[in-house]
This record gives C-alpha cells, sequence and structure tokens, in this order.
C-alpha cells in the first residue's frame, strides 16, 4: 500500500502543472475512481480542511489521504512523493530559467500555459461546487450554498477580507444554517 500512495502522489507531482488546486482533478480521479481509498464526499472534505489549512493544498491533500490510509507513515510518503517531483524539476529548471525567460519561444510557451493552467482551476472549482452542492439547481440547500459562496466571494474581493477570517465566517455559518 505504501508503493502505491507513493507511485499515485509521485505521478500526480510529476505531471500536475499549474499549482495544487490544478492537481485537485487528478487527485481525486486517482483517490477516488482509481484506487477507491475514499467516496467522493469524503474527499471533498479533505479539500476543504486542506485549503484552508496551512501550505501547499496538494501536499496538505496528500498528507490526509496518507494518514487516512497508513497512518503517519502513510502521510509521510504520500507528502515526500508529491513534492519530489517539483523539487527536482524546480532545481533543474531554475538554472535554466533565467536564460529561457527571454527566449521567443519560452514567452510563447508560457502565454500557452497560462490559459490552460486556468482551465484546469476552473474545472476544479466546478467539480468540487458539484460535490458541494452548488449545482443542484433550486433546492433549498443549493441556494443557501450558493449564498456562501457569493458572500465569500464578495468579502474577498470587495471588502479585502482574510480569508482565514472568511472561512471561519462561513463555518459558522454553516453551523447555523445546517446544524
Amino acid at each position: 500500500m505504501l508503493i502505491n500512495l507513493f507511485a499515485t502522489f509521485f505521478l500526480a507531482g510529476l505531471v500536475s502543472f499549474g499549482g495544487g488546486y490544478a492537481m485537485i482533478p487528478l487527485l481525486q480521479r486517482e483517490v477516488v475512481v482509481r484506487h477507491l481509498w475514499m467516496s467522493a464526499d469524503r474527499f471533498s472534505d479533505i479539500v476543504a480542511v486542506a485549503g484552508m489549512s496551512p501550505g501547499p493544498i496538494a501536499t496538505n491533500i496528500a498528507v490526509a489521504v496518507g494518514y487516512q490510509e497508513k497512518g503517519l507513515t502513510g502521510s509521510a510518503v504520500a507528502a515526500l512523493a508529491i513534492v519530489l517531483p517539483s523539487l527536482v524539476l524546480i532545481l533543474a529548471a531554475g538554472r535554466m530559467f533565467s536564460r529561457l525567460q527571454r527566449h521567443r519561444m519560452a514567452k510563447a510557451a508560457f502565454y500557452g500555459l497560462r490559459p490552460a493552467v486556468f482551465g484546469l482551476i476552473v474545472f476544479a472549482a466546478v467539480s468540487f461546487a458539484g460535490q458541494a452542492g452548488l449545482l443542484d439547481g433550486f433546492s433549498a440547500f443549493a441556494e443557501s450554498q450558493m449564498l456562501i459562496f457569493a458572500g465569500s466571494l464578495c468579502a474577498l474581493i470587495f471588502l479585502h477580507k482574510h480569508p482565514f477570517s472568511v472561512l471561519i465566517l462561513s463555518g459558522l455559518v454553516g453551523i447555523a444554517l445546517y446544524s
């Protein structure tokens, strides 16, 4: 099982570009669909906790999944596996980046990659919204979820509230509405 954890998270770290949020669809497919380590609802809960925890979300997800599967050893293996490809690639790329960033073809490639990464992040957001019930039509639950979403987004964009305070307030609203 530890080798499966390592292989799964190493592969995710190797082939996922655009940061932790862009990795979420791949991680979900691997953890929920391919390996059946947990349900989609459980994975969504882990993503929510990982997103509000300090540190990179993909690493936090790896630690949580690893812990659920194999305790502290699983957490360490999954965390190492997901960061190792990035560490090696960034060390290698860092040596060449200053020369490449001025190259016309490299600039063009980055202009092509940016919208693709944005697409991956939007896909993750839409998938997560569906699992959270935000896309369930006109039920009272879906509407309340959309209100929390809209309020959180407005607090972040227009009121410039700290994400931690938005998360705490949203959790309190959730307790008030759903308990």
